[in-house]
């Protein structure tokens, strides 16, 4: 009886591997959209939105148990791979119009922005208060409307950045960072505060390693906080 909203690059694979069979003849996927080519198939462009479902969707008794396989799925493309620039941002936006319009409890979004590919539309860390980037004014309107709204920390607790990426700044977001499986903060995982001072990331799972099921069907891990923010939604 819960409806989720997963915003991504592309669920390439899902139409075609058994892991993810139920959720067809089952019924449960209830809209798909891709907003970055502008049709309904979302079954191509990347396969990072794959593996982000299968630890919450997939299920094959005996092999793999997502978290919440009996949810009802949206499934919506709105990250472009191919470039970075702020209408992926946009994108979002009319995604969680979408996703609010079709009474979404959850939105789970394993994506943020902060360096694109024209400089000039760079945000600093003096504006991750929750209230500048596009993405985070929108997730903020989504939380408003009464979403839960989870959402990747960052993987850039190793270099220079070092802090959580739009929009995990938001204030009511559940940005999730990724830990290991001994509960040790993983390198790569942002970090906080925010610029005004507000703890992030808000809670943490397990981003180190995590089983998940690739395109082609198989079994294998991955590490990112965007296999932490799943676990979390």
């Amino acid at each position: 009886g819960i409806r989720i909203a997963i915003f991504d690059s592309g669920f390439a694979g899902v139409n075609q591997t058994a892991h993810f069979s139920h959720m067809f003849t089952e019924g449960r996927v209830k809209q798909t959209y891709n907003f970055v080519n502008n049709s309904t198939d979302v079954y191509q462009n990347h396969s990072h939105g794959t593996e982000v479902l299968s630890v919450m969707a997939a299920n094959t008794v005996g092999v793999y148990t997502g978290g919440v396989h009996k949810a009802e799925y949206l499934l919506y493309i709105t990250e472009d791979v191919s470039s970075e620039y702020r209408v992926e941002e946009f994108n979002w936006i009319i995604a969680a119009e979408r996703a609010d319009s079709a009474g979404v409890d959850v939105i789970n979004s394993s994506l943020g922005y902060y360096d694109f590919d024209d400089p000039t539309m760079n945000y600093s860390k003096a504006q991750l208060d929750g209230k500048t980037a596009v993405i985070s004014k929108a997730a903020r309107k989504a939380i408003d409307k009464g979403i839960i709204v989870a959402t990747s920390a960052g993987n850039e607790g190793g270099n220079s950045w070092k802090l959580v990426t739009p929009p995990a700044d938001t204030e009511g977001i559940l940005a999730a960072g990724s830990v290991n499986s001994a509960g040790e903060v993983s390198g790569f995982s942002s970090l906080g505060p925010t610029a005004d001072n507000r703890i992030k990331p808000d809670v943490v799972a397990m981003g180190s390693g995590t089983s998940v099921i690739k395109a082609n069907g198989s079994l294998g891990n991955n590490s990112g906080t965007s296999l932490a923010s799943p676990l979390i939604a």
